[in-house]
């Protein structure tokens, strides 16, 4: 019982953290932003990460591509974690490092947005795929932990969520994710209430 509380004052400790802190506020506005902006322009969201962060692109592709709370059209979201022949084809033929920059290199152009997800910032895979979206003219928002890791160099919005505590990391990203996609449909479609 102890810890099951513990765990949740936690998780919710962190989200007042983030709560308080109008800077990341901002940021996740900004973020919104330019999805927005990047579709409203024909452009696509792809989404990229590992284990827990490749569960959480995948969900959030989804709730732009499905529907979040509105029934609306579509929208140009792909989450690079899913094909597996494409995934293992990579890793096997090249290297795991580059399982998601073939994928991008092959999928994105410029004026794309490009969501990298990794609680440490360090994903070799994901690094690589910021690196190229910078180089090439696709914005780049990482979703990281405390630090930002590597992955901050190359974040045009870097989404640093304030702990080094991976669940808590992860819980506090998918919160993230469901505002930027409240955000982004009640923008394009209206009518979400509350």
């Amino acid at each position: 019982m102890e810890r099951v509380e513990y765990r949740i004052k936690e998780s919710i400790d962190l989200k007042i953290k983030i709560l308080h802190d109008k800077d990341f506020i901002f940021k996740i506005e900004k973020a919104a932003e330019k999805i927005i902006e990047s579709l409203k322009n024909g452009g696509k969201i792809l989404f990229c990460g590992n284990g827990g962060s490749a569960a959480d692109a995948q969900h959030l592709a989804a709730e732009l591509m499905g529907k979040f709370y509105l029934n609306r059209s579509p929208l140009q979201a792909v989450s690079l974690t899913t094909n597996t022949s494409v995934l293992t084809a990579i890793g096997n033929d090249f290297s795991y490092d580059e399982v998601f920059v073939r994928q991008l290199k092959g999928l994105g152009k410029k004026g794309d947005i490009l969501v990298g997800i990794s609680t440490s910032g360090n994903s070799k895979n994901v690094i690589e795929a910021m690196k190229f979206a910078k180089e090439n003219g696709i914005f780049a928002i990482g979703l990281t932990g405390e630090t930002g890791g590597k992955m901050a160099e190359f974040s045009d919005i870097l989404l640093d969520v304030p702990s080094n505590n991976t669940p808590r990391i992860q819980e506090s990203h998918i919160m993230i994710g469901h505002i930027i996609c409240e955000i982004v449909e009640d923008e394009l479609f209206g009518g979400i209430k509350g």
